[in-house]
Formats: C-alpha cells, structure tokens, sequence
C-alpha cells in the first residue's frame, strides 16, 4: 500500500527523516514490549515547579518570589546578576543583607533552591548563601539546595578563565567540602549544564555527551577533594535544555538516566537515579509574535515531564523582549499547574517506555552520546577537549546545519519565519534596564567561547529594519504581487508570496488581478513599491511571465518571481527576473538581498 501510494517515489527521500545527529526516524514503529521504565524519580511524585528570581532589586524581587509561592511554586532559581541565564538582569546582592529582603518571608526549608551565578563566581556566592542560612537559623541539613558550581560550563559560555582547571578544580573541591562541613547534607554542589550546548545549536547526543563529561570530571574533583564516590554523585546534578520536539526532548531526558547509570557501573556503584532538572530552551524563543512561545513552552514541558525530570523551569514567554512582567510569569507558572494538577502528565513513571519510537531514539541517542563522550575523554576530559576546541568544532557544525534550516524555513518558527504578523502588537515587560556587566577580568586560559543564540535572530534582525524605517518614514518595504491570469491562478502563490515576504518585513500588497498588462503596470506605479514578483501557475508563466517582467523592469521595479524556474530560467532572467521565490529556497539571504536593494540599513 505505501509502495503504490509512494507511485515509484523514494521510500527514504520520503518517509524517513534524520535529526542533527544523523539518527534515522522511521514512519512506523512496532511495540517495544520488552522494554523496561527508565529508572527515575518517585512515581507518582510531581517533578519541582521551579520559578525564577532575576529582578536586579532585592525588594521587588522578594514580591515575585512570595506571589510565586503563595500561587503553585515549589521551588526557585536564584538567578544573580551576571548569570548567563539571566539575560543581562538578576539579583543585584553582594551582601547578605539584600538577600535576606529577597527572601524575606520565605521558608527555605519548604521549598527547593537553584542557584545561578556569574561564571566562575560560585565559590563567593555559596559563601553568601551559606551566611543568610546561618543568619537566619535555618537547619542547613534540612535545606534541598543545589549551588551550582559549574566551571567545565563556565569556560565553555565565556571561553576565558581566570585559573588553570587543576587550581579551578581544586578550588570547588574546597567549596563543596567547606559546605559539607557547614552541614548542607541534603545540598548538591556541582551542575553539570547542557544549556551552553545547547544554546550553540548544538545537537541531543552533543548536549548529552557534554553534560556526561562534565559529570565525570565532577566525580573525579570530589574524590579528589576526599568524597567517597558513593557520595559524590550524590552531590551532583544535571540539567538538560527542552524545546519543541516533542519525542526528541523525551528521549533526551531518558537517554541521560541511562548513560549516567553507565557511568556509575563503571566506577563500581549501583546505578542510583541522578537529579535531573530541566529549563525550557533558549534558542526556540521568539521576540516576533511572542504569544507563539506559549504553545513552544507547553510543548517543551509536557516532553520534559514526560522524559522525567526531577524539576521544570519554563522561561516567560516575554524572556526574549525583556524582563517579563506578572502576567507572563504567571503564564510560565500555570502552563506547569495545569499540566501537573488537571493533566496529571507525572502521575505514571516513565509513560514513554514500551513506545517504539521513543525506546528506539532513546537508544540511538545512547550510542551516539556515548561515542562523543569517549572523544572528549580521549582528549583529556571535558576541559582540556575545550581548550583543544574539540566540543567548539562539532557544536560548530550542527549550529551551522540548523541555521540554514532555518534559513529555508525547513525548521519552521511560527510567528516568524512563517506566518508572519506585520501589524502585531508587542506585550509589555517591566520598565527595567538590563544591568552593566563589569570588564572580563584576566584569563590564565583561553578559548572559543560557544555562543548563545536565538533561532529567530536573522529573520527578527530584518523586521527590526522594517519597523525602524516605519518610524523613520511612515511607512514599511512594500513588495507589489504581480498577479497573472485569473484569481484560482494565482491565489495559491500570492499567498505564498505575502508570507515570504513578511518574514523579513516587507508589506506585501496584494490584488485581485489585472485585465491587462497596462492595468497592472499603473497599479505598480501607483503603489509605491520597488519591488515587485509575479505570482501565478506555470502555464501563466510560460505564456505572460517574458512580457510582464520587461514591463514591470521598464517601470522601475525589481522583479521576483514566485515558483521554480526550472529549464525556463535563462530565459527568465534576460526578461529581467531578478530571483526566484519557492518553497526550500534560501529565504533568509533572499530577504536580505531585498532589503539591500531597497537601501534599507
């Protein structure tokens, strides 16, 4: 039945798709009866609904923890100022005293605490955090804080340190121990990351095998620093990136419960589920139609939970705009509540297991994470492979891979590169300037930084110049449809014009056809437009498109044509067809040479 309904076509070309690691995904899986639950957390148990404090003033700061807590929350990320995380905002609290106003009326022993600081700035804080503790006489052994100690992750977001990692190492071994002595029993020290990974573009298997060498290397700093490993991994935790691909993301979180138990039979030990949090991801957020980023965000939840994270931090939906106000971080809240309290998404452990699809991208993403960790170990570990540039290069590469699908709307993001609203209306953030950072201090090592990007960047880079030459001019780049033959005729490809164009903020002004090629050539004059692209069906073409062009070039206009040119684009071209407009095209570049001709900055 497939062959027939395929009529000759390639089954591969045409029903199987690959992910970034090159991983086949198939149409159809059969049944993994003999499958087994990944082991995790309690079942039945919530995961932790973590909510972030990032307003810089300590006061105000304390009024959105307290509403958070007071609406659902069962836990926070103290987010200070300069963490990555933070986004140019955070905490400003470099005594004890501001943040005890942060905390002030919070039960610490209640809840759960995630700390995020400046990189390289982790051993000063928990020294901070450890004093409000004491000053506040909370029972440090009761308290469920994880410090956040992450120099592997440090130096892979800023590509500078200011100590060799055998001194940087030694330094948060002496942390983790003098907060061990300070009687934090319950408290995890280090977070192996997979946000700067991912935030690079890189891939599942990437991310994962980067968090699993940053583990290791964590393990190896504790027994160096008299843990017993036993104990060790019990004062590490991990956090994963989840975004919008639904099956992929829960195979991700699965996969890292299994390689993590891997590791620890390697190392003697029984497995023992590890903490695992999750943070919705970066790079999927969009500034353009930000209310998209809600669907994006439930998505991403849903998967997590599903894939069986310990606890979930869902960015606002506004993050990407500035710092989110109430409603946006009640948004980032309730999508949690309600998934949790009205779709009870955790009261089954492991739902995915016996699912073929999601066992078999489990598995691959095993192999394929593993082997990346074997090359990273064989350069040394985790450090020295980002001194080399080992992680850096390969990252590299898929970021590269990604943004040219996105580039030609392969991965599509909606709301932006597709389905486009010029006359969108932009939801308020809070009236607060994003803090300085200071001047990098020094670095004794050195090395490419992986950057942190949005997808949507290029395509929200282009509309940024529309709207500014909307205020500068009153009015946006127009694009005129050309419309050729009758309204069935042309319809489909205006339609698919209008969208195009839009991405990169550029009014499309359509019609409903001409009845003649005078008709057409006073309408595009009387327009405004610079440029204009024929749009109708290919025996249209094959008939107007010649006449239409060399009119419209006569008249002034830069001419584009919706659809492939196939064996007629010589032709095309002489007549004076600029570009070629079609689905799989480069849209990104096709804008951004439209905008170049239209002399917008």
């Amino acid at each position: 039945m497939v062959e027939l309904a395929l009529r000759g076509a390639a089954f591969d070309k045409r029903l199987v798709s690959r992910t970034y690691d090159g991983l086949r995904i198939e149409p159809l899986y059969g049944r993994a009866a003999a499958a087994k639950p990944v082991i995790g957390s309690t079942p039945g148990a919530p995961w932790t609904l973590i909510q972030r404090v990032d307003h810089p003033d300590p006061t105000k700061a304390n009024t959105q923890v307290l509403d958070d807590l007071v609406n659902g929350a069962t836990g926070l990320s103290l987010l200070f100022a300069g963490a990555p995380a933070a986004r140019g905002y955070g905490v400003v609290a470099d005594k004890v005293d501001a943040l005890e106003r942060t905390f002030s009326d919070v039960k610490l022993d209640l809840i759960s605490l995630r700390i995020e600081t400046a990189p390289f700035a982790g051993r000063p804080v928990a020294t901070l955090v450890a004093g409000l503790v004491q000053k506040k006489n909370f029972d440090a052994a009761a308290l469920v804080i994880d410090f956040g100690l992450d120099p592997v992750g440090d130096m892979a977001r800023t590509g500078r340190a200011p100590l060799s990692w055998q001194e940087l190492s030694a330094r948060a071994g002496g942390t983790a121990k003098d907060l061990r002595t300070k009687g934090f029993g319950n408290a995890r020290f280090l977070r192996a990351d997979g946000r700067p990974v991912h935030e690079a573009g890189g891939s599942e298997a990437q991310e994962l095998a980067f968090v699993l060498a940053a583990g290791v290397a964590y393990l190896r700093l504790l027994e160096a620093a008299d843990f017993a490993l036993d104990e060790a991994r019990q004062r590490i935790s991990f956090l994963l990136a989840a975004d919008a691909d639904e099956f992929m993301t829960i195979a991700k979180f699965r996969a890292l419960r299994k390689l993590w138990a891997r590791v620890e039979e390697t190392c003697g030990l029984s497995p023992n589920p590890p903490y695992v949090a999750a943070e919705t991801a970066w790079r999927m957020m969009t500034r353009r139609d930000p209310y998209v980023n809600m669907l994006r965000l439930t998505i991403a939840i849903a998967a997590a939970g599903l894939g069986g994270a310990d606890s979930i931090t869902a960015l606002p939906y506004t993050t990407a705009l500035g710092l989110p106000d109430a409603f946006a971080r009640r948004t980032a809240r309730n999508s949690q509540l309600i998934l949790l309290e009205e779709s009870n998404l955790a009261k089954v452990a492991d739902p995915a297991a016996g699912s073929g699809a999601i066992e078999n991208l489990t598995h691959k993403l095993c192999a394929a994470a593993w082997m990346l960790f074997q090359e990273i170990e064989a350069a040394g570990g985790a450090w020295p492979a980002l001194e080399r540039g080992l992680v850096q290069s390969k990252v590299g590469a898929v970021r590269a891979e990604r943004q040219m699908a996105v580039a030609r709307r392969k991965d599509a993001l909606t709301g932006t590169s597709d389905f486009p609203d010029l006359n969108e209306t932009t939801p308020p953030v809070l009236d607060v300037a994003r803090i300085e950072t200071s001047k990098e201090a020094p670095a004794v090592v050195t090395a490419q930084p992986l950057p942190h990007t949005r997808l949507a960047e290029p395509f929200e880079h282009l509309r940024d110049a529309s709207d500014r030459m909307l205020a500068n001019t009153g009015a946006r780049p127009r694009v005129f449809l050309a419309n050729l033959g009758k309204l069935s005729e042309f319809t489909a490809r205006a339609t698919f014009a209008k969208n195009f164009y839009e991405a990169g903020g550029i009014e499309a002004l359509s019609n409903d056809g001409f009845k003649d090629l005078a008709a057409m050539v006073a309408a595009f004059k009387a327009s405004g437009a610079k440029l204009a692209c024929l749009c109708s069906v290919d025996a249209v073409y094959a008939q107007q498109t010649v006449g239409a062009a060399k009119a419209l070039v006569s008249a002034g206009a830069t001419v584009h044509l919706a659809g492939r040119p196939g064996e007629t684009e010589t032709k095309w071209r002489e007549a004076g067809v600029k570009s070629f407009i079609y689905v799989g095209c480069d849209v990104l570049s096709t804008l951004q040479a439209a905008h170049d001709s239209l002399g917008i900055k």
